[in-house]
């Protein structure tokens, strides 16, 4: 399988490190993000709403968004998905994470690590923050008696929360601050094939 990515998506690490974790053999396809790659022609001939991530399976089809591409491996491989009576908690984390965490996490390190500093909007910055705290009182809170998310295993509902947690760059996370969230965050990084996003992913800033 062909993944379009980079490796400062936290969304198309989601989709990455799924792959990786599952086994099947999958390759990297760099997209230039920052330079507008995914807004030209010829990648919308690749993926129609020009985002990142995109995979193409091995029968040709391109799936689109983070989500959608971890059930598909989980359909194909049988992994990460957990026992079946736990499919729609999975889920229901998956989409929790899409719209109240990572959809605020990507933009809020977009503004404060890619945009330059003088056109930052400060307003905007302070309330995604806020609703960034939350989400994170609410992931610490779910992680408090147990080690994963949903079941007793390392699934996608644990992989599409962590997409960017790993990060370095400054957003308004600090492990420190979320004992829960780090005990599971090492937890995530010694399964056995886990590698940091910049690790599996092309960098479209590599580091100076």
């Amino acid at each position: 399988m062909k993944l379009y990515c980079f490796g400062e998506s936290g969304n198309a690490y989601k989709a990455a490190l799924t792959l990786e974790l599952s086994g099947v053999k999958w390759e990297p396809i760099f997209v230039d993000f920052f330079k507008g790659e995914a807004r030209s022609e010829a990648y919308k001939k690749i993926n129609p709403m020009g985002e990142v991530p995109a995979l193409i399976t091995n029968e040709g089809t391109m799936l689109s968004q983070s989500g959608a591409i971890q059930q598909l491996i989980v359909d194909k491989t049988g992994k990460l998905g957990g026992d079946l009576e736990h499919k729609y908690e999975i889920i229901s984390w998956v989409l929790w994470d899409n719209h109240k965490m990572s959809s605020q996490a990507g933009i809020l390190r977009f503004l404060l690590n890619f945009m330059p500093e003088g056109k930052r909007p400060k307003g905007a910055i302070d309330f995604i923050s806020a609703r960034l705290q939350t989400a994170y009182a609410v992931l610490d809170h779910a992680l408090k008696d147990r080690d994963w998310l949903v079941g007793d295993s390392i699934s996608v509902a644990d992989i599409s929360c962590c997409g960017y947690l790993f990060y370095e760059e400054p957003f308004g996370f600090n492990r420190s601050d979320w004992g829960n969230i780090d005990s599971w965050l090492a937890r995530i990084s010694n399964t056995p094939g886990w590698k940091h996003p910049y690790d599996l992913m092309k960098r479209a800033f590599p580091p100076s």
